[in-house]
């Protein structure tokens, strides 16, 4: 066989229904997750979701010091259920958590007594716990260990009426500021995250509105980026001023995007709002701006259920409307989640940095023929990550196989030669 590898780094969006599950490979041994939906359901013999939790104990790295399987950090972009569903079992779970990502909103909620489920109460109380390892830790004139870390993204105004406020201000993070420390280990050469929200004028707002935003950037060994921007469930409002504030402010470099997920699950909420007159409108000045930072063969993600053929007044997401609205910004289709590469069967999106390239979207078979040929040599995680069902084990017989990019650009020249205008993508798994 002719090794040829999957880069380190990369991107996993779950099929997870209607909701938010997203895996990022850093490299070097470090995962992040943002968001969590591991339903029950997960579990059934014809399940159309991932069981998350159990395919990140099956395949992330070992603890530096142990034998636990090792996720650097989680971040929560809001309490939704369908964002920490199943955070309770990924306590319960082997994996090791080294570092949380919390909003103050959770502390705001707790004491307005706003109805939150389980698993957020769950993950609030895990906070709280390690809000205090970590004054302690401080306290003794130490850094908190792996698995006590935490980090406050945002403001709040009542900010001293919590535990989190005697937190020194090395573990708080604002929005117009970069991260690019993950669980004590400095990553600013291949990693960083932009914060852009939750704005401190919002932190009253309605929950969706509090939601963590940010830029992923990741970046290979030979300078190559890839650029994520993850918003949350935030609406048109605070979208348009993440937009206009970069803007103005001469860092339009922050709004990049090779990939977006689109923010509520594909909802029209993002570029459909209330007129002058009242009436809901389309905003076409955020899909000009998102359209303008776009970077070239950018696509849109829908973390969502297979659209509905057509939509009623009401209806939750996803919208069509949204998606058609999202390939006016894009050349490539909306990927959902909940059809990819089939409603019957879908897998999790897989996009490797491939050096001198870009974010790849890696066809399904790929990465199922990949898994088979590196069985008990070095497959790497994003190959393991990319199968939520069984593959059988065996060595391979040394098959070269084309990496994902060059399938999909074999595939577009079988199908209309190098210079035509695509009618349709082609060789990137989406049906």
């Amino acid at each position: 066989m002719v090794e040829a590898e999957l880069p380190e780094q990369g991107v996993v969006f779950w099929p997870v229904g209607t909701g938010d599950s997203t895996t990022i490979v850093l490299g070097d041994g470090l995962v992040m997750q943002i968001d969590l939906r591991d339903m029950k359901a997960a579990d059934e013999d014809d399940a159309v979701v991932a069981a998350v939790i159990d395919r990140l104990a099956e395949t992330l790295p070992k603890q530096p010091a142990g034998e636990a399987p090792y996720l650097a950090l989680f971040a929560l972009t809001h309490a939704d259920k369908d964002h920490c569903c199943g955070f309770g079992d990924l306590l319960d779970s082997p994996i090791h958590i080294g570092e949380i990502w919390a909003t103050p909103r959770l502390w705001r909620e707790r004491d307005e007594d706003t109805p939150m489920c389980e698993d957020a109460q769950l993950f609030h109380d895990e906070v709280e716990r390690r809000v205090k390892a970590t004054i302690e830790a401080v306290k003794a004139g130490k850094e908190p260990d792996s698995g006590d870390k935490v980090r406050i993204i945002g403001y709040d105004d009542d900010r001293d009426q919590h535990s989190y406020a005697a937190l020194p201000d090395a573990y708080f993070t604002t929005p117009g500021n970069p991260i690019s420390t993950i669980d004590g280990n400095d990553v600013s050469g291949r990693f960083e995250a932009f914060v852009h929200a939750p704005f401190r004028g919002d932190c009253a707002g309605e929950r969706n509105d509090t939601s963590l935003a940010l830029q992923v950037k990741l970046t290979s060994e030979d300078g190559t980026e890839g650029r994520i921007l993850l918003l949350g469930d935030l609406a048109y409002p605070t979208i348009k001023k993440i937009l206009d504030y970069s803007e103005s402010h001469d860092r339009t470099e922050r709004v990049e995007w090779d990939i977006l997920l689109s923010p509520h699950h594909c909802s029209k909420k993002v570029m459909y709002a209330p007129g002058e007159d009242g009436a809901e409108e389309l905003k076409q000045d955020i899909l000009d701006q998102l359209k303008a930072h776009a970077r070239p063969d950018a696509r849109v993600i829908a973390s969502s259920l297979p659209f509905r053929p057509s939509d009623k007044s009401g209806d939750n997401p996803p919208h069509l409307l949204a998606r058609a609205a999202y390939e006016t910004i894009s050349e490539l289709p909306v990927l959902c989640t909940g059809e990819h590469p089939s409603e019957d069967d879908p897998r999790p999106a897989v996009f490797v940095l491939e050096p001198g390239l870009g974010l790849d979207l890696v066809a399904t078979g790929e990465l199922e023929e990949k898994s088979v040929a590196l069985a008990g040599r070095s497959g790497t995680l994003l190959t393991a990550l990319g199968l939520t069902h069984s593959v059988p084990l065996e060595a391979a017989p040394d098959v070269p196989q084309q990496r994902g990019i060059e399938a999909g650009r074999e595939a577009v020249r079988q199908a209309r030669g190098d210079e035509a205008v695509p009618a349709t993508s082609v060789g990137f798994g989406d049906v």
